[in-house]
This record gives C-alpha cells, sequence and structure tokens, in this order.
C-alpha cells in the first residue's frame, strides 16, 4: 500500500524509469512508485516528462503543483478513475434528494462532534457542550443550518473572538486554508478514483467549484487542521508549518475498528458514503474517530 508523501522543493526533472520516479537535480536519486501517495511539487522551476505523468495518473498517485508562493494551485485527477466508470456515474445521478439529505446531515453532525472533541481538548468546555447540543439537532439536509451556527461557536472559541474565517487574510488563516487544501485533494482523489465526478455534490453546487462533492465529503475531518494550527498557531506560513500540516495526511487516527492513517481513513470513508449513498442508509458510513 502507498504511504509516501514526496515533496520536490528546488529546480528538478522528474522522469519514469523501470517503475521509479527519477529525481535529476544536483544530484539523481530515485523513488520506488509503489510506495508513493502523493506528489507535491512546490518549486515551479520542475519540469515532469509526459510518460511520468501518464504512470502517475494510471497509479493514482495524487499529484499536486504548487504556485511561485509555493501553494497549492492545482493538482492532477485522471478522467477516468474507476472501470466501470459509467456505471458509477449512472448511480451517482441516481442518488435521491432523501438519502443525500439523510448522508449530508450525517457528515454534518459528525463535522461538529469532531469540533466539539477539538474544544474540549482545548479547554473550552463549555463551547463545547454547545456543539453537542447543536449535533443532536441536525435535521436532513441539515435544514436549520445547524453547521453555520457551529462554525460561529468554533472558530470563536478555538481561536479568539477578533478572529474570522471570512477574513481571509493573517498566517493562522493561511495556514487553515493550506491545510484544507492538502485534504481537499485527497478527497478529490478517491472521488475520481471510485468513478465519480467531483462537480455533482450533496449540499455544495456552486457551478464554478469543480470539486463540490469533494468538498461535502471533506467536512469532518476539517478539525484535524483546525486543532493543529490552534495549537501552535504560526507567525508566518513558511515552509517548515506546510511540512508539518502535510504531514497530517499521514498521521494515525481510528476508523472501522482498525488504526490507519488519514489517507487511508479518507479512502474507507469516502466508500462508505457512496455506499450509504447507493443504499440510501446513512447508517452504513464508517467515520474516523479523529
Amino acid at each position: 500500500m502507498s504511504w509516501r508523501t514526496v515533496v520536490i522543493a528546488s529546480r528538478a526533472k522528474l522522469d519514469y524509469q523501470m517503475g521509479y520516479l527519477v529525481v535529476r537535480s544536483e544530484e539523481t536519486r530515485r523513488v520506488f512508485l509503489d510506495e508513493v501517495a502523493l506528489l507535491l511539487l512546490e518549486n515551479t522551476a520542475v519540469s515532469v516528462t509526459g510518460v511520468l505523468l501518464s504512470e502517475l495518473v494510471r497509479r493514482k498517485i495524487r499529484v499536486i503543483l504548487c504556485d511561485e508562493k509555493r501553494d497549492p494551485a492545482a493538482e492532477l485527477c485522471p478522467y477516468f478513475g474507476s472501470h466501470d466508470s459509467a456505471r458509477r456515474l449512472r448511480r451517482q445521478l441516481a442518488w435521491t434528494e432523501e438519502a443525500c439529505a439523510a448522508v449530508w446531515a450525517a457528515i454534518v453532525a459528525e463535522k461538529i462532534r469532531n469540533q466539539a472533541q477539538a474544544l474540549l481538548r482545548a479547554g473550552h468546555g463549555a463551547a463545547a457542550r454547545q456543539l453537542a447540543g447543536y449535533a443532536a439537532a441536525v435535521q436532513p439536509g441539515d435544514a436549520t443550518n445547524r453547521e453555520g451556527h457551529a462554525a460561529k461557536v468554533y472558530f470563536n472559541a478555538l481561536f479568539g473572538m477578533e478572529f474570522s474565517r471570512g477574513a481571509g487574510e493573517g498566517p493562522v488563516n493561511a495556514a487553515l486554508n493550506y491545510g484544507y487544501s492538502l485534504l481537499l485533494s485527497a478527497f478529490n482523489r478517491e472521488v475520481t478514483a471510485c468513478g465519480y465526478l467531483t462537480q455533482l455534490g450533496l449540499f455544495h453546487d456552486n457551478v464554478f467549484n469543480h470539486f463540490n462533492l469533494s468538498c461535502d465529503l471533506m467536512e469532518p475531518f476539517r478539525p484535524l487542521v483546525d486543532m493543529h494550527v490552534a495549537a501552535a498557531p504560526p507567525a508566518a506560513l513558511e515552509p517548515e508549518e506546510k511540512r508539518r500540516l502535510l504531514a497530517l495526511l499521514h498521521a494515525p487516527v481510528r476508523i472501522a475498528q482498525s488504526e490507519q492513517t488519514v489517507l487511508n481513513a479518507i479512502r474507507i470513508y469516502a466508500r462508505s458514503v457512496f455506499d450509504a449513498l447507493d443504499a440510501g442508509e446513512a447508517a452504513r458510513i464508517r467515520f474516523p474517530d479523529l
């Protein structure tokens, strides 16, 4: 099973030879592709051969490309991630409104419960109890917007009353956005690998968002990033902090009565969501214990 994250931080040429990623820079290094889960191209001075790109797609390895500020800007997604993509797409289009509403409610409730756990660990017991009440009150489709009410209480308790996610500026928001983008990339990979369209979401339906479904699925995992950033708020989003956020993808969590890395937990969880949608039974979802 693939487990390694490869970060290319300086000028290099990447090629493919006999099952290996070959990195040519000041010295030549080789990485066995069967071990690679994610390739992060952090430097814009990296060149990649077509044969390597084709092999990365075939092996369903996540590839994230960064801009000149070394922030994630794009990713490589295959058109067809499953041998029976046509059948999976028919299933996706056949998901009923009732099933989508029930699954979305389960996802929102789990997200709020994870937020409550994050607040408890940070010593905010009163706010955590308030969120627990919100989680218990989630209705199908989150018709009463418990998610939005919980978010205001949650972020103010975790980062202070002056903090605002809507502000979009500052090192804390930058770190959160960077961590969320890494999670989103992992979910995009799982959605496409299972043969579904990332554009068609359960709740998110922005016509300019190519990843509506992935944005839906990733919600319960966001507190992982929040807890990391809140534990040591960065003064600036430096490369070292980005490395620590990237390492979260390999952090241990429990899911389905076993300990897994976050990447493996995403795979198990995402596929259980698709099973739940196909069967119309939200109880089939396997959530991680963060």
